[in-house]
This record gives structure tokens, C-alpha cells and sequence, in this order.
């Protein structure tokens, strides 16, 4: 069971990436993804979450209406397109999944069962 995380790189602020994080050896159709992201010498924090089924999704203030989750189930892919860049955005950004539903602390990884490796992203001013 494995989370591939890629889409990461140096883009200038304003500008935009797209984040996808692919399942390998599982489906993520049964897994609500939460991207997360962790800044140097930061805490780790959640960034956005969506429903196995993309019905919901979950944004935390600092990204949102910049940042937009979205998942294809068949192709085992969600991802995390990410407008308006900021240098405060810069992090690795990691996926992660947890059972069906975004659980209530879903920012805090409380319900994560499985982590991908991270991408990492690079925002210069």
C-alpha cells in the first residue's frame, strides 16, 4: 500500500502547481485524501480534505480560494491544484488517506491511516 505524492517545484509567487497523489497497490476510492503540509522547522498542518466519493471538501483558511481538491477515481488520483501561489505556501506537501469521510480533525491527522511521501513545494517572492 503506497501514496505517491508528485507535481512539486519551483514556481514564482502568483503562479500555479498541481499536486496529485496516486494509490499504488490500493484504491482511493474508498479513502477520503488529505493533503498536508510541513514548512521548515513548522509543525506539520492539514491543508484541504475531500470525501471518497469528492462529494465534500475542506479547505483551511489560509488556502482557501486558492487552492482547489479534486479526485479521479479512475485514475486512483486526487489532486490539489494550487493557484495565486504565495512564499509562505512553500512546504513539502504530503498526502494521506483516511477511512471514507474526512473525520472531524481531519487537519490534524487524527483518523490517517496511510501517509505518502512528500513533493515539495518552492514559492519564491
Amino acid at each position: 500500500v503506497q501514496l505517491q505524492a508528485s507535481g512539486g517545484g519551483l514556481v514564482q509567487a502568483g503562479g500555479s502547481l498541481r499536486l496529485s497523489c496516486t494509490g499504488s497497490g490500493f484504491s482511493v476510492d474508498y479513502y477520503a485524501i488529505v493533503w498536508f503540509r510541513q514548512a521548515p522547522g513548522k509543525e506539520r498542518e492539514g491543508v484541504s480534505c475531500i470525501s471518497s466519493s469528492g462529494t465534500y471538501e475542506y479547505y483551511r483558511d489560509f488556502v482557501k480560494g486558492r487552492f482547489v481538491i479534486s479526485r479521479d477515481n479512475a485514475k486512483n488520483t486526487v489532486y490539489l491544484q494550487m493557484n495565486n501561489l504565495k512564499p509562505e505556501d512553500t512546504a513539502v506537501y504530503y498526502c494521506a488517506a483516511e477511512p471514507r469521510v474526512c473525520s472531524t480533525g481531519w487537519e490534524r491527522a487524527v483518523a490517517t491511516e496511510y501517509w505518502g511521501q512528500g513533493t515539495l513545494v518552492t514559492v519564491s517572492s
